[in-house]
């Protein structure tokens, strides 16, 4: 048994990904965004059923922890682009 620092359980894949393997949840994510951009969707996950085939790819090419990180890189974004734009309207008035 092996000592492992950061709790009592081994982790799941002590492998990291390939460059394939991140390439296809790259192309994963950035089709599920893609829909749900079309779909004028902000939040990952609050789509209900409208991107679910893409969502279905997302989640089974993607680790959680990825997937955690995009989505809120995903909010900050919008979030930021509508700080700038109010900067912006702000600037020139």
């Amino acid at each position: 048994m092996g000592w492992w620092p950061f709790g009592n359980s081994q982790p799941e894949d002590p492998n990291p990904p390939t460059r394939q393997e991140r390439q296809k949840c790259w192309e994963a994510r950035d089709a599920y965004f893609s829909c749900l951009d079309g779909e004028g969707i902000v939040m990952a996950g609050t789509e209900s059923k409208a991107c679910s085939s893409e969502d279905n790819v997302y989640h089974k090419t993607c680790a959680q922890s990825w997937i955690t990180y995009f989505n809120q890189r995903r909010k900050l974004a919008f979030q930021q682009k509508d700080m700038l734009a109010q900067a912006n309207t702000q600037n020139k008035q």
